[in-house]
């Protein structure tokens, strides 16, 4: 079956970085696209970044825009999203998903499969 399974995450300080990490199984992984989004405490499920199939196309929500850098290896079947500069209010559930369309995943309602989630917590 498929699974995506997220590591990297923790508690950093503010202006500290991480490297979130999701290896996926059971899917044609470099027909994907793959996305983060994450969820706050008392909030909704957001977009964070996503990349098409090849890595040719990337996007960012404006609040992580010029921090995060989300890449992608398809010979090892894994996304990444690289943190900058971290601040308190990106402190929440990081999860990766993916788009058998191959399109970049930026809408909850394209998420085919989700992962299970990783915690990133940021104090100030």
């Amino acid at each position: 079956q498929v699974q995506l399974v997220e590591s990297g995450g923790g508690s950093v300080q503010a202006g500290g970085s991480l490297r979130l990490s999701c290896a996926a199984s059971g899917l044609t992984f470099s027909s994907c696209g793959m996305g983060w989004f994450r969820q706050a405490p008392g909030k909704e499920r957001e977009f964070v970044a996503a990349v098409n199939w090849s890595g040719g196309y990337t996007y960012y929500a404006g609040s992580v825009k010029g921090r995060f850098t989300i890449s992608r290896d398809n010979a090892k079947n894994t996304v990444y999203l690289q943190m900058k500069s971290l601040k308190p209010e990106d402190t929440a559930v990081y999860y990766c998903a993916a788009d058998p369309s191959g399109r970049a995943v930026r809408s909850a309602s394209s998420v085919a499969y989700w992962g299970q989630g990783t915690q990133v917590t940021v104090s100030s």
